[in-house]
Protein backbone atom coordinates (compact mmCIF):
# COMPACT_ATOMS: atom_id res chain seq x y z
CA UNK A 1 0.00 0.00 0.00
CA UNK A 2 1.36 3.40 -0.97
CA UNK A 3 1.65 5.93 1.85
CA UNK A 4 0.82 9.51 0.98
CA UNK A 5 1.60 12.72 2.80
CA UNK A 6 -1.93 12.74 4.18
CA UNK A 7 -1.61 9.44 6.04
CA UNK A 8 2.11 9.44 6.77
CA UNK A 9 3.36 9.46 10.37
CA UNK A 10 1.95 8.77 13.79
CA UNK A 11 -1.56 9.68 14.79
CA UNK A 12 -0.20 12.67 16.73
CA UNK A 13 1.75 13.89 13.70
CA UNK A 14 -1.30 13.52 11.46
CA UNK A 15 -3.49 15.33 14.02
CA UNK A 16 -1.02 18.21 13.98
CA UNK A 17 -0.91 18.15 10.16
CA UNK A 18 -4.70 18.25 9.99
CA UNK A 19 -4.69 21.28 12.27
CA UNK A 20 -2.22 23.03 9.97
CA UNK A 21 -4.37 22.29 6.92
CA UNK A 22 -7.43 23.56 8.76
CA UNK A 23 -5.68 26.75 9.94
CA UNK A 24 -4.57 27.38 6.35
CA UNK A 25 -8.23 26.99 5.28
CA UNK A 26 -7.40 23.90 3.24
CA UNK A 27 -10.49 22.15 4.53
CA UNK A 28 -10.37 19.36 1.93
CA UNK A 29 -6.78 18.55 2.91
CA UNK A 30 -7.71 18.58 6.58
CA UNK A 31 -10.64 16.26 5.87
CA UNK A 32 -8.37 13.78 4.05
CA UNK A 33 -6.13 13.48 7.10
CA UNK A 34 -8.94 13.54 9.65
CA UNK A 35 -11.12 10.94 7.92
CA UNK A 36 -8.35 8.39 8.39
CA UNK A 37 -7.82 9.41 12.03
CA UNK A 38 -11.53 9.04 12.74
CA UNK A 39 -11.54 5.66 11.05
CA UNK A 40 -8.66 4.53 13.29
CA UNK A 41 -10.12 5.92 16.54
CA UNK A 42 -13.88 6.46 16.09
CA UNK A 43 -14.41 6.95 19.84
CA UNK A 44 -12.35 10.16 19.94
CA UNK A 45 -14.49 13.28 19.79
CA UNK A 46 -11.82 15.85 18.89
CA UNK A 47 -10.85 14.49 15.47
CA UNK A 48 -14.48 13.81 14.57
CA UNK A 49 -15.53 17.37 15.48
CA UNK A 50 -12.68 18.86 13.48
CA UNK A 51 -13.59 16.59 10.57
CA UNK A 52 -17.18 17.81 10.78
CA UNK A 53 -15.94 21.42 10.77
CA UNK A 54 -13.74 20.72 7.72
CA UNK A 55 -16.73 19.21 5.93
CA UNK A 56 -18.93 22.14 6.97
CA UNK A 57 -16.48 24.74 5.70
CA UNK A 58 -16.03 22.89 2.42
CA UNK A 59 -19.83 22.67 1.96
CA UNK A 60 -19.92 18.89 2.39
CA UNK A 61 -22.94 19.30 4.62
CA UNK A 62 -24.26 15.72 4.54
CA UNK A 63 -20.86 14.43 5.62
CA UNK A 64 -20.65 17.08 8.36
CA UNK A 65 -24.11 16.08 9.54
CA UNK A 66 -23.16 12.39 9.68
CA UNK A 67 -20.07 13.09 11.79
CA UNK A 68 -21.98 15.38 14.14
CA UNK A 69 -24.79 12.87 14.58
CA UNK A 70 -22.21 10.23 15.50
CA UNK A 71 -20.83 12.54 18.21
CA UNK A 72 -24.30 13.42 19.54
CA UNK A 73 -25.35 9.77 19.55
CA UNK A 74 -22.34 8.87 21.70
CA UNK A 75 -22.47 12.03 23.85
CA UNK A 76 -25.92 13.70 23.82
CA UNK A 77 -24.70 16.61 25.98
CA UNK A 78 -21.78 17.59 23.71
CA UNK A 79 -22.68 21.27 23.39
CA UNK A 80 -20.49 22.17 20.42
CA UNK A 81 -21.64 19.18 18.36
CA UNK A 82 -25.27 20.18 18.97
CA UNK A 83 -24.54 23.77 17.95
CA UNK A 84 -22.70 22.68 14.79
CA UNK A 85 -25.40 20.17 13.93
CA UNK A 86 -28.01 22.89 14.20
CA UNK A 87 -26.03 25.21 11.95
CA UNK A 88 -25.34 22.44 9.47
CA UNK A 89 -29.05 21.67 9.25
CA UNK A 90 -29.81 25.40 8.83
CA UNK A 91 -27.47 25.54 5.83
CA UNK A 92 -29.48 22.67 4.35
CA UNK A 93 -32.72 24.66 4.90
CA UNK A 94 -33.90 22.10 7.46
CA UNK A 95 -34.85 24.80 9.93
CA UNK A 96 -37.34 22.94 12.10
CA UNK A 97 -34.86 20.13 12.70
CA UNK A 98 -32.06 22.67 13.26
CA UNK A 99 -34.05 24.59 15.86
CA UNK A 100 -34.29 21.53 18.09
CA UNK A 101 -30.51 21.10 18.21
CA UNK A 102 -29.88 24.82 18.62
CA UNK A 103 -32.28 24.96 21.58
CA UNK A 104 -30.54 22.01 23.21
CA UNK A 105 -27.13 23.65 22.59
CA UNK A 106 -28.38 26.86 24.23
CA UNK A 107 -29.71 24.96 27.23
CA UNK A 108 -26.42 23.08 27.61
CA UNK A 109 -24.53 26.38 27.48
CA UNK A 110 -26.83 27.86 30.14
CA UNK A 111 -28.38 30.35 27.74
CA UNK A 112 -31.93 29.80 28.93
CA UNK A 113 -34.44 32.67 28.83
CA UNK A 114 -35.01 34.24 32.22
CA UNK A 115 -38.60 34.38 33.55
Amino acid sequence: METTYYDHGTAAERWERAGRFFAAKDYAGAARVLARLVEEAPEQTGPRLLLARAYYHSAQLRRAEAELRAVVERDPVEHYARLMLGRTLQRQARHEEADRHLRIASALAGDLPRP
